[in-house]
């Protein structure tokens, strides 16, 4: 039995912060990785980005492990969340050793945030370093392989999907080798996520199985976003964020190539992505607990199945998520408009 769900990787654990009402609609979402780290790299195709220590990922730094990953709302100013989660490793003795006191350690904790500010009505209202330990602690005492909440929590509590309300989502698949591969995804995207001509969720129609709306469903559905959108402010930043994760063992370019087409996994999905308003993101991260094939090739199967699952975990986000209607704009969610189909 399994979760679908980003701990199916055995040994990474998610948490969320939540922040909503009272002017707040944001949170922090926080990747743990387990004991010994996960190798761990990052493509980032929007235009706009918002991320703390991205750089540290690139294969031809040092850095070879990470402890966490934190996905968190607030803009550049909800990246402080990390300082957060790295407080809560520094005390457990947990990051790159810089001393010969074990305790003399700096852990790595690679950030991104999306675009939620004022969304809840207040501007001020987003997530600090409290946030991102409240999400890790979270992680940490969750069990092992346990399922992930998707919807409108942690990072994805603020998130919009074009003029619908976006969310955090979450897939895995267990590949015919016995490798595991799963993705976690945070929707905000300033793109759409459905047909505007149908209502078909873009990703559903990569996934066989599409259920397309009564007509009058769907008109009924158009002239709601178009009264929401015409008194909420267009949308001036938005991101999707993403974490795809496998027990493969990957080296940290092997890793970033996954990073890298995880991101066709979003173009499925979204459109149009990747713009300058855009700040899309992919991390990947490696336990290394299955040995990959020698074969150079090897990978192709592993790559597929990462963005495939990206595609699948956007939809599930979008379904999982839950109206929001406040000072800080109207969103309706897919399944109040179109049913769980």
């Amino acid at each position: 039995m399994t979760a679908d769900a980003l701990t199916d990787v055995a040994g990474l654990r998610v948490g969320h912060a939540t922040r909503a009402g009272d002017g707040w609609l944001t949170g922090t979402t926080v990747v743990l990785a387990p004991e010994g780290g996960a190798v761990a790299a990052v493509d980032v195709r929007g235009g706009g980005p918002g991320t703390k220590e991205t750089d540290a990922l690139d294969p031809r730094n040092v850095v070879q492990r990470v402890d966490a990953v934190v996905l968190t709302g607030g803009s550049a100013y909800g990246l402080d969340a990390a300082s957060g989660v790295m407080a809560w490793l520094e005390e457990r003795g947990r990051g790159v050793s810089v001393g010969p006191d074990p305790a003399h350690v700096v852990p790595v904790v690679p950030a991104a945030c999306v675009f939620d500010l004022g969304r809840g009505g207040d501007f001020r209202a987003r997530p600090d370093a409290a946030t991102g330990r409240a999400a890790v602690a979270a992680a940490a005492a969750s069990a092992p392989g346990a399922p992930v909440p998707e919807g409108c929590v942690g990072a994805g509590t603020g998130a919009v999907a074009g003029q619908l309300k976006g969310g955090v989502g979450t897939a895995s698949t267990v590949l015919g080798s016995g490798i595991t591969v799963a993705a976690l995804v945070v929707v905000n995207a300033a793109g759409a996520v459905l047909d505007p001509e149908t209502g078909v969720l873009y990703g559903e129609l990569f996934q066989g199985r599409v259920a397309y709306p009564k007509e009058r469903v769907h008109e009924a559905a158009r002239r709601r976003l178009a009264e929401a959108a015409a008194g909420n402010a267009p949308p001036p930043l938005n991101t999707t964020l993403a974490v795809v994760a496998t027990d493969a063992a990957l080296t940290k370019a092997q890793a970033q190539k996954l990073a890298g087409t995880a991101h066709d996994g979003i173009a499925r999905a979204v459109r149009p992505v990747h713009l300058l308003h855009d700040g899309d993101t992919v991390f990947a991260l490696a336990t290394g607990d299955r040995p990959l094939d020698a074969h150079p090739l090897a990978p192709n199967d592993l790559l597929a199945a990462g963005a495939d699952l990206v595609t699948r975990a956007i939809v599930r986000a979008v379904r999982a998520a839950e109206p929001a209607a406040g000072p800080g704009g109207v969103w309706p969610s897919y399944t109040e408009l179109y049913g769980k189909g």
